[in-house]
């Protein structure tokens, strides 16, 4: 298993400026939680599933099964 960031530099720029202007919270979703603190609790969960491979919901990060 292996998280990455997203290749596409220009999405991972957009996205840290975003987790900048909201503290760290994910910019893709309205309310400030710690659900929604980066990482958020979506993507913690889809990692620890050995069958998912993909990226999280803002698409900062990619998780690869091998």
């Amino acid at each position: 298993m292996a998280v990455r960031l997203n290749e596409n530099a220009e999405i991972v720029a957009k996205i840290k400026e975003g987790l900048k202007k909201k503290d760290g919270y994910c910019p893709c979703r309205l309310q400030k939680t710690e659900d929604n603190k980066c990482m958020c609790k979506e993507f913690r969960d889809q990692i620890a599933d050995p069958n998912f491979e993909g990226y999280c919901h803002c698409l900062l990060y990619y998780k690869s099964k091998e």
